[in-house]
């Protein structure tokens, strides 16, 4: 009782703690928390697969300059091959969402005689995106995402998109050569603009004198 007797003598004096404002809690309550992505990667020839967790990408776009993005026949699966070998993949909730237990992602690419499967994925209904951290350069890649509902309604058909990552000297390449023709476009205003300087100021006749 001692211990409590300061607390309840100033809460006598200063009376209880103020409300919180109304549009703060409003704000609060109208911002709805990002729901995280489960998945399980299953390697190629395994069964089991550890099970991950990652935030969604909310709010990407891909800029023309660091981005590539394919797009599969629909528009409902986007492929977004960035510069730096990863590919991100984003896709808009299936209609109707009602009984969707999550997703199926295949990959694939092209060998020189024959197609080899990649690391299947398994993703849970709240997942709208997922990154392939890092694509072989020069390979052709096919992904087909298939939503998969609750039985007894069957799975609808998946949606396949096609691309091919630039190798990395490729990439190098591009950009020295987007540095050097820049610096040559320079230059060669800077010339320009020397040579009309000339012509208009040294080498123009001279005006006659009058008597």
């Amino acid at each position: 009782m001692p211990r409590l007797l300061p607390a309840l003598l100033a809460l006598l004096c200063f009376g209880p703690p103020p409300p919180a404002p109304r549009a703060a809690l409003a704000e609060a309550a109208a911002e709805p928390e990002e729901p995280w992505c489960p998945y399980k990667v299953r390697p190629e020839g395994s069964a089991s697969g550890r099970l991950c967790f990652r935030r969604p990408a909310l709010g990407f776009q891909c800029a023309a300059r660091s981005c590539r993005a394919h797009r599969s026949p629909g528009g409902a699966l986007v492929a977004n091959v960035l510069r730096n070998g990863s590919v991100l993949l984003q896709w808009a909730p299936p209609r109707p969402g009602f009984g969707l237990r999550g997703f199926a992602l295949n990959c694939s690419w092209d060998g020189t005689y024959t197609r080899f499967p990649c690391d299947s994925v398994e993703l849970g209904a709240a997942c709208r995106d997922y990154l392939l951290p890092e694509a072989h350069g020069s390979v052709r890649y096919r992904l087909c995402l298939q939503p998969r509902y609750a039985a007894p309604r069957p799975a609808p058909p998946a949606h396949c998109v096609e691309f091919r990552v630039e190798p990395a000297a490729m990439r190098d390449i591009v950009v020295a050569m987007t540095a050097v023709g820049g610096s040559i476009c320079v230059m060669l205003v800077f010339i320009c603009l020397l040579v009309a300087y000339i012509t208009e100021n040294l080498m123009s006749p001279a005006a006659p004198r009058r008597a």
